[in-house]
């Protein structure tokens, strides 16, 4: 069943009609009642419903961006594995504490080519929210990242990253082990990954869990995934003392797509289906493998030092280019 944001009111009020009717239609049917009336119905309502999502979704809130990004039907990072790739073998472990389900990651095949595969995974339903905390990983899970990123590098194979989490896991047992040295480490580890790497933004990037798999030869982004230092809601309740203030907080972090590319933070936006990629999953996934298949393209015939470089260059213009 497909679930509606608080701001998709009035398209669940259509399409709620026009399940009613078709379900009417088809007990027409059945009964041999004549549909044809119900069929125009039908396709009056679904012109109808189609301009108020395109309307709705032509002039969405920063706000409004983040719950789209953390809807709970947008395909996940296990879902880009399994659609865009072949022969998945997951690895796992840090060979230090243990495994972290929080990320994902393996060897591949992209459109026939091998490949190495990290992400963060949230998880679809209750049970796997839990197994995947969220996709909220801890030092194992940057260590095992660590681990896939360096092994590409060994062997020549592209990294691909997918990026879906409201930030590192924040509790205890993670700090004890070294949150922060090992985001800082994975971090370095991309920036040094003499492979081409390239990340893809596919709901929420949230602050130093998302960046230490982030920084890669080329930043992608959904149309209406976010990427910032923070959520709207915790800046809020640090600024202002208030969460109810999220919705100032999203416009001032300059947190969407279409922000972060004016800015020079993120290389492309990949446009999403009508209504978000929770309503075409398989287009969604499919126009982000285009986006890669064409980024991996560019990167072709570059040695690893001048990856290296190109990569060390790009973050570095980003703290001396002027403030929009």
């Amino acid at each position: 069943m497909r679930q509606f944001l608080d701001f998709e009111k009035s398209v669940a009020e259509l399409e709620t009609k026009i399940d009613e009717l078709r379900q009417m239609g088809s007990q027409g049917k059945d009964s041999g009642t004549s549909g044809i009336n119900i069929d125009d119905e039908i396709a009056r309502l679904s012109e109808k419903a189609d301009k108020q999502l395109r309307s709705t979704y032509a002039k969405l809130t920063p706000l409004q961006k983040v719950q789209v990004a953390r809807h709970a039907q947008r395909p996940k990072a296990l879902d880009y594995v399994r659609l865009l790739t072949t022969d998945y073998t997951p690895l796992a472990g840090d060979r230090a504490f243990g495994d972290d389900d929080a990320m994902i990651g393996g060897l591949a095949r992209f459109r026939g080519e091998p490949v190495v595969v990290v992400g963060t995974e949230r998880g679809h339903d209750t049970e796997t929210r839990l197994k995947h905390n969220f996709g909220m990983a801890r030092p194992e899970g940057y260590r095992k990242a660590q681990r896939l990123i360096e092994m590409a590098g060994r062997f020549g194979l592209p990294v691909l990253s997918f990026i879906d989490t409201a930030g590192a896991w924040p509790g205890i047992d993670a700090e004890a082990r070294g949150q922060a040295q090992a985001i800082a480490k994975s971090i370095d580890v991309c920036l040094k990954a003499p492979v081409p790497l390239i990340v893809t933004v596919i709901g929420e990037g949230g602050s130093g869990g998302a960046i230490a798999i982030g920084a890669g030869d080329r930043i992608l982004m959904l149309e209406h995934s976010i990427y910032s230092v923070i959520s709207p809601e915790a800046a809020a309740s640090i600024l202002w003392r208030d969460p109810k203030l999220a919705p100032a907080a999203a416009e001032a972090l300059k947190l969407t797509a279409q922000d972060l590319q004016s800015l020079g933070v993120i290389d492309r936006i990949i446009p999403e289906p009508l209504g978000g990629a929770q309503r075409a999953p398989e287009e969604a996934v499919k126009a982000v493998g285009n986006a890669i298949a064409e980024e991996l393209a560019s990167l072709q015939g570059l040695t690893g030092p001048a990856l290296i470089q190109k990569r060390r260059d790009k973050f570095l213009s980003m703290t001396r280019a002027p403030l929009h």
